[in-house]
């Protein structure tokens, strides 16, 4: 039996197809009904007031660090286990990112260790954090906003990995991720591998009113029709451009995309948590090591499955000679060539270090067969055992 079996891999129905084509055959493409269509049910699905459709997950970060006034000389704080685009938001601001390492049972920023570099700078040092819902295991945002509080610190939750994870809060209730509760902006991605594939795309929740309208102008070149906020008006016509803001509109195709597989987001997730399971039980009580969110605290939303091992390189190698094509989710932020040039190096984060030096990604998507998951696990103790 021959597998080509990659990490990740989007699911395009009928329904979606069908769904695209009407908007083609609509009168409008891009700027029309179907991106506050999708905005109003994806705000529904997490629980939040509001939400901004944009281009992509990193344009959202972009727009959520403009609209929270992040300037040259702020600093920051992100977790070195993310894609580089949790971080590349603050410099492309002009601020400083700051690294803290990561807790190693959970792989998710250790806020312990952010409190510590809180506690060791004078007061105004920093001016927000950005925690990320790693993997899809959700950030406990409620310890994160006292902290943020104590320290007058604003918090943008990366949700890129977790749309229908949560954590359970000190009253025992479920929070959502991404539903504005305890974060000031939450950010997600609808990039192909992900929960929700819309190509490209991303989406900002936030609860927040002022920021929600900040972001719609952000999003649009700073630009707005709003006669309400006109200095002047000439006529219908009349527009004026109140903010430096950028062209990161999601178009009306890739919104009923979205949209569309949103009508399937809870049986995806489903999915995803019973493959999760299944290896689990597979690699329970062997050397490989693997993460699991205590049933008591939430639901991990399974972007991605990540193992350790000891020979990781070795482990990688032999699944892709049998057409298995896991991946590593992350090379290190502050060990990458750009970040390198403002002094971070090997060595400053020994925990996020060694998590990358042994983590690897199995395949992970809704559509993958008993029979092929099988096969994965089949492989993968074949070489750990050997």
């Amino acid at each position: 039996m021959a597998f080509k079996i990659p990490y990740g891999r989007q699911h395009i129905s009928d329904e979606d197809i069908a769904a695209v084509v009407d908007t083609l055959k609509a009168d409008f493409l891009t700027q029309g009904p179907r991106i506050g269509e999708f905005e109003q049910a994806f705000a529904q699905y997490v629980g939040a007031k509001y939400a901004i459709a944009v281009a992509n997950g990193t344009a959202a970060l972009h727009l959520c660090t403009l609209a929270l006034g992040v300037k040259p000389g702020h600093k920051v704080i992100t977790s070195p286990i993310t894609f580089a685009a949790s971080a590349n938001c603050i410099k492309y601001c002009g601020g400083d990112v700051i690294f803290a390492d990561i807790d190693p049972e959970t792989g998710l920023l250790d806020i312990h260790q952010v409190r510590e570099l809180l506690n060791n700078a004078p007061e105004g040092t920093y001016q927000g954090i950005i925690p990320v819902d790693f993997a899809g295991y959700p950030v406990d945002l409620e310890a994160y906003r006292e902290l943020a509080n104590e320290y007058n610190l604003w918090l943008i939750e990366d949700a890129c990995h977790a749309p229908g994870g949560y954590f359970i809060d000190s009253n025992g209730q479920q929070q959502l991720c991404g539903n504005g509760v305890f974060a000031d902006l939450a950010i997600f991605s609808f990039h192909p591998v992900k929960h929700i594939a819309s190509g490209e795309g991303g989406m900002i929740t936030t609860n927040d009113q002022k920021l929600y309208k900040k972001l719609l102008q952000l999003r649009t070149h700073g630009i707005t029709k709003n006669p309400d906020l006109l200095q002047e008006n000439h006529g219908g016509w009349y527009y004026e451009m109140h903010d430096l803001g950028y062209n990161y509109r999601l178009t009306d195709i890739q919104a009923t995309l979205g949209n569309s597989q949103l009508k399937r987001a809870t049986e995806g997730i489903t999915r995803r948590q019973a493959i999760a399971k299944k290896y689990d039980n597979a690699f329970r009580n062997t050397s490989i090591k693997i993460i699991q969110v205590p049933e008591n605290q939430g639901a991990h939303a399974y972007h991605l499955y990540v193992i350790q091992v000891n020979d990781r390189k070795g482990l990688y190698n032999y699944l892709r000679e049998h057409q298995i094509f896991a991946q590593v989710h992350y090379i290190p932020v502050h060990l990458l060539p750009f970040y390198q040039q403002f002094g971070w190096k090997k060595g400053d984060f020994p925990l996020a270090e060694k998590y990358y030096a042994h983590c690897l990604s199995l395949p992970m998507f809704p559509t993958l067969t008993s029979e092929e998951q099988d096969f994965v696990i089949e492989k993968v103790l074949e070489f750990c055992q050997q």
